[in-house]
């Protein structure tokens, strides 16, 4: 087995007594000495920073940039920017899928305009020379396609009180946070920058993108791979005494299979995109039946659909099954209709009833006032007919089987979306 590769924050992990394991070629922590609940918590109710260093950044510049990823990503780039779909404008960004001209799942990603022929595209773990390769091939003379993989420090700062963490280490904060919509960007790195300069309070500058991975507020930080360790200990620093974590990837997982967000070659994979909850990624003209533009992939979705449904699901507690090549899906009957491809443990929600009530329901939509959510496991499944939402179903690793309940959605009164505004 190759060696690990390593983020620029490793050795403060290490220092910190963090869990480590391999996640995508990467020595990454799974939870510190506080516990995945703990961090998980932090996210939902104060604030969590992750090291994201691992992902992979992808620039494009030049005039043919746009017309490349029209006809790579799935996204409309002409049809995706707000309520009235409109073409994505700079300094604002958007998520879809890489497809392969077979229909299957080469990434997902999110694409950043950051000027008006400078784009920059980040994908997932290891990915950036796949997907950099794969532009490449599809691309002309007019476009220049840069790999930043390992060459970058990013870092995630995701819950409520991020906004008001980052406003104490942000140079002139008020400007630069007062506008930020969802799925906006400012600032930029080396020849990457969009119209709107951001800076630390130190005078570094970085990229700054209201984006993440948890279905909660917060920010992403791209910085110079150089400047990462300080930037992460500046912002945990600013948090303190306001509840902020370091977090590992196990709160990571958590957090976004209760926000109902695939995991790229587990959720979404190689197999055809088609059938699942996240099709809102394609590009849907009036009606949500043609699509809008032609992509790499296109006809193979146009082909019928097939059987194969991917579905999310709660569970009635907080047990959960270790996924695996012996991992499936059963009906009522016993008999066996599919796979188990993600399943985690929300620790930030609980049943009352037949209501899923999180720690940040309003006590006016029924959370109880001494309400201590045990957890409910939550996840995916492929299965090989449509479910529809309030079935039940078993999930089964072979030694513990779980009853579960197909969902539209798990867990409700997540923050990503709400204004800056009532958040600063």
């Amino acid at each position: 087995m190759d060696e690990p590769r390593t983020t620029p924050l490793h050795r403060w992990h290490l220092g910190q007594g963090a869990n480590m394991a391999r996640f995508g070629r990467y020595d990454m922590p799974l939870w510190y000495p506080a516990g995945a609940r703990a961090e998980h918590l932090a996210v939902i109710e104060a604030a969590g920073i992750f090291d994201t260093s691992h992902m992979a950044v992808i620039g494009l510049q030049g005039d043919g940039a746009r017309d490349l990823l029209q006809r790579c990503f799935t996204k409309d780039l002409d049809r995706c920017q707000g309520r009235d779909r409109g073409p994505l404008t700079v300094g604002r960004c958007v998520y879809g899928v890489f497809l392969a001209a077979d229909g299957t799942v080469i990434d997902d990603a999110i694409v950043y305009r950051l000027a008006e022929t400078a784009w920059m595209v980040v994908v997932n773990a290891g990915m950036g020379p796949a997907v950099a390769g794969h532009l490449e091939r599809q691309g002309g003379a007019r476009v220049r396609v840069t790999d930043y993989s390992d060459r970058l420090g990013k870092m995630d700062i995701q819950g409520p009180l991020a906004a008001r963490i980052l406003a104490r280490v942000l140079h002139d904060p008020g400007p630069v946070l007062a506008d930020m919509v969802y799925f906006s960007c400012k600032g930029g790195f080396d020849e990457l920058q969009t119209p709107t300069p951001v800076r630390l309070s130190d005078g570094t500058p970085l990229l700054l993108s209201r984006t993440g991975y948890t279905g909660e507020f917060g920010f992403e930080l791209f910085v110079a791979g150089d400047r990462i360790v300080s930037l992460w200990q500046t912002v945990l620093a600013a948090g303190e005494g306001l509840g902020i974590l370091p977090c590992g990837l196990a709160a990571r997982d958590s957090l976004r299979t209760g926000a109902v967000l695939p995991l790229s070659h587990q959720d979404i994979g190689p197999w055809r995109f088609v059938n699942n909850p996240w099709l809102f990624a394609l590009p849907w003209g009036d009606g949500g039946k043609v699509f809008s533009k032609d992509f790499i992939g296109a006809e193979a979705l146009r082909q019928d659909p097939g059987n194969e449904h991917t579905l999310p699901f709660a569970g009635f507690d907080p047990r959960k099954i270790t996924v695996g090549k012996d991992t499936f899906v059963t009906d009522l009957r016993g008999d066996t209709i599919g796979q188990v491809l993600t399943c985690a443990t929300d620790m930030a929600i609980d049943r009352i009833g037949a209501m899923i009530v999180s720690v940040a329901t309003p006590p006016a939509e029924g959370r109880p006032v001494d309400y201590r959510p045990r957890g409910l496991s939550c996840g995916f499944i492929k299965v090989n007919r449509l479910l529809a939402a309030g079935d039940s179903v078993l999930i089964t690793d072979g030694r513990r089987q779980i009853k579960v309940e197909i969902r539209n959605d798990i867990r409700p009164h997540r923050s990503a979306r709400r204004p800056i505004t009532s958040m600063l």
